[in-house]
């Protein structure tokens, strides 16, 4: 099985830096996101139109380089879990996940037994088609696999402890943009409501010995969340990456004309 850059960056340094793909899933963005060397890329099912095949293919692609590749699926049902990590990716990330039931249903979908009801095939695209030892592969595909539940609710936050108590999750992701929507202050990242939420998520993370994650996409914003103690920060959207590259770009070459 592919070894898993995330754990292994976390392992060393405390800190994993990834990129979320939305919308440039083309056969060659692996080796393009490559060279800025991420430690993971989150590729996003929730709010695409990217079905189960198009996810397949974007694993593989991920999978020839040294990334770890994750998937963000629409909800946390086995299908989507266990078939999504069938076709090689390394973590599994759910969106608004409010109780701790809901994180041991998605924990059951991506774990082998004793942790998990994940279901069995091997030998496929997970494993490099290459048929494992079984006993050996279920214990490294457990601690391998990586469970990202997303807090982003006023319920999420009130049970945030549970959830990170909850065996086999190892990040609580703040989806911020979700969370201040579901508390009245949309996009209000400076209120002293959305910064209490978001030091419980880190004191429930510290706590239960798990990882804190969020994904800014200003450079102020990372470095505030940093200090405040998130230690996983995914880099935008490739869109928005893309679309701040371009206007400043553009913006250059209009003046560099005028000039």
């Amino acid at each position: 099985m592919k070894p898993n850059k995330f754990k292994q960056s976390i392992a060393a340094t405390g800190t994993a830096a990834g990129h979320m793909i939305s919308d440039f899933g083309t056969r060659n963005i692996a080796r393009i996101v490559a060279a800025a060397e991420p430690d993971f890329v989150m590729i996003d099912m929730e709010h695409t139109g990217y079905d189960t095949e198009r996810i397949a293919d974007l694993c593989a692609w991920f999978r020839a380089t040294d990334i770890a590749p994750m998937v963000r699926v629409p909800q946390g049902l086995y299908h989507f879990c266990a078939r999504t990590l069938d076709a090689g990716a390394l973590g599994i990330m759910v969106a608004n996940v409010e109780t701790a039931a809901q994180a041991k249903e998605i924990v059951d979908a991506c774990k082998y037994a004793p942790l998990g009801r994940r279901g069995v095939a091997l030998g496929g695209a997970h494993n490099d088609f290459v048929m494992p030892d079984p006993a050996e592969y279920f214990r490294y595909a457990n601690d391998n696999t990586t469970v990202i539940t997303m807090i982003e609710s006023p319920i999420g936050v009130a049970n945030v402890d549970a959830i990170a108590a909850t065996p086999g999750v190892e990040v609580l992701w703040v989806g911020h943009y979700d969370l201040t929507q579901a508390m009245g202050i949309p996009a209000q990242f400076q209120h002293p409501d959305f910064l209490a939420a978001l030091d419980a998520v880190i004191a429930a993370a510290r706590r239960h010995g798990k990882q804190a994650g969020i994904q800014p996409g200003r450079v102020e914003d990372a470095q505030q969340w940093r200090q405040i103690g998130f230690n996983v920060l995914s880099w935008g959207m490739d869109y928005a990456v893309y679309r701040a590259a371009l206007v400043s770009g553009v913006s250059e070459v209009r003046n560099i004309l005028k000039g």
